[in-house]
């Protein structure tokens, strides 16, 4: 069964589903490249993707480590290249929160949790990620 199903709607946007949950999402091509910026473009799913994995991860280690990180944000800044038109780099900047102190050894399995999460280790090496953390 395929993960997700997308549809073209013409004026370079698309609708995809995501199949098992049946939500679904519009991309638009971004202003700079010559559409009308009114959704997310597909590189700015991909960048946020990178964080939402991240975030994914490290929520997985708190859960398991007793810890609870709600509240916890981030946010994403995607720097395109020209020529070619591609990525160049991903910036995310995390806010931790925690209901209890990090300790440091804490604080730095979250980050090599986000760090070597799947889309983290997917991405092209050629897309620089810079991550920050704020506990």
């Amino acid at each position: 069964m395929p993960t997700v199903q997308t549809t073209y709607l013409g004026q370079l946007r698309t609708e995809a589903t995501h199949v098992a949950s049946g939500n679904s999402l519009i991309t638009d091509a971004p202003v700079d490249n010559h559409g009308r910026g009114e959704a997310f473009s597909p590189t700015d799913l991909t960048s946020a993707s990178l964080g939402s994995c991240m975030m994914t991860i490290m929520g997985i280690v708190a859960q398991r480590d007793g810890l609870d990180l709600s509240g916890t944000t981030f946010e994403v800044t995607k720097h395109m290249n020209a020529s070619p038109r591609r990525i160049a780099r991903i910036e995310v900047n995390f806010s931790v929160k925690s209901a209890q102190p990090l300790t440091e050894a804490q604080q730095q399995k979250l980050r090599n949790a986000a760090l070597t999460c799947p889309v983290a280790l997917s991405l092209h090496p050629e897309i620089e990620q810079v991550v920050a953390f704020s506990f």
